[in-house]
């Protein structure tokens, strides 16, 4: 049996379906309070203001986004192809999931683009990380490792940010869609590696 959801965590669902779906600035608090089934007063109690629930919301939005990344990228028993394989599976899994997170994150970091870095550090995560050294060594520095690792984001995010303008030309359904992005967890990783090759040509 599942356990009832405590105000707290109804207030965090409740903000998150419509931050995604409104965005910040279109979401006001009372609507939140009654997709949430409380009053204002009792979301007040728990968040002072909009602007740190959403906080809360993007910050939790935004550890799930990266939530075991790290592992693999510093992972040195592993090969850069398999690295690169791992985090194809991982995000293609989470974003099945979750399919509206990097559109919500990308919308809402767009008006502030310092909130990422300041909240998580991602940069610092990827450039320390063993990954990137793999990378710097494939690539011989003759090309920035970032460019891959933006190409590599963008075969695994894209799809899903695109994924509604498919859907609304009645292109694909949900079956359709995941069955494609099952079959990108063996491609992404030799189109990327097919990039890295270019470099010893």
């Amino acid at each position: 049996m599942a356990l009832a959801l405590t105000t707290e965590e109804k207030i965090k669902q409740a903000a998150t379906k419509l931050f995604i779906e409104k965005g910040f600035a279109a979401t006001r608090t009372r609507d939140i309070a009654a997709e949430a089934g409380i009053n204002l007063a009792l979301l007040n109690y728990y968040f002072r203001s909009k602007e740190k629930l959403f906080d809360v919301v993007m910050e939790e939005s935004l550890q799930l986004f990266l939530l075991g990344l790290e592992e693999i990228l510093n992972d040195v028993n592993t090969v850069l192809k398999d690295k690169i394989a791992g985090i194809a599976g991982h995000y293609i899994d989470l974003l099945k999931s979750h399919p509206d997170l990097p559109l919500f994150i990308l919308t809402e970091i767009r008006a502030n683009p310092f909130r990422m870095e300041a909240n998580l550090n991602v940069k610092e995560m990827l450039i320390e990380s063993n990954f990137y050294k793999q990378l710097e060594a494939t690539t011989q520095k003759k090309v920035d490792p970032m460019h891959f690792i933006m190409n590599l984001l963008g075969l695994l995010v894209f799809p899903f940010i695109s994924s509604p303008v498919l859907k609304a030309e009645g292109e694909q359904g949900k079956a359709e869609f995941d069955q494609l992005m099952e079959e990108r967890k063996h491609w992404v990783p030799i189109w990327v590696e097919a990039m890295l090759k270019t470099l010893s040509v």
